[in-house]
């Protein structure tokens, strides 16, 4: 979605707005982030989620073509981490782990093994 077609979303979500309005609260609200994050290191959105700075140390990488070490510098990463209703709201209500299987591993791997065999039986008829 582009800015523009934000922009013309929200004015009509809040009843018809000017264009022109709705424009300066999504520029103005970008840039509330923008500026909190830099001063701050952190900003917590309600029900969105987490802008965080984080500060990367520099490390030792390699070079995917020749596998050569090379020197990453230290540098700065904006991380965003949704917020839990963030997520339930997109992905639904969050699902329970699914029963493991109560067979045993050796009941497993004797199933397995009969399974070939009778395959090797079959295809040597």
């Amino acid at each position: 979605m582009t800015k523009t077609e934000m922009v013309k979303k929200l004015a009509d979500d809040w009843g018809g707005i000017p264009n022109r309005q709705a424009d300066d609260t999504l520029t103005a609200f970008i840039s509330f982030i923008t500026k909190t994050v830099k001063k701050d290191k952190v900003l917590k959105v309600p029900n969105l989620g987490t802008f965080r700075l984080r500060q990367l140390k520099a490390r030792t990488g390699r070079n995917p073509q020749t596998g050569d070490p090379i020197r990453i510098k230290a540098r700065k990463k904006v991380a965003f981490t949704p917020s839990k209703a963030f997520k339930e709201g997109i992905l639904g209500a969050p699902r329970t782990a699914a029963k493991k299987a109560t067979t045993s591993r050796s009941t497993a791997a004797k199933k397995t093994t009969t399974s070939r065999s009778r395959a090797r039986s079959t295809a040597s008829r």
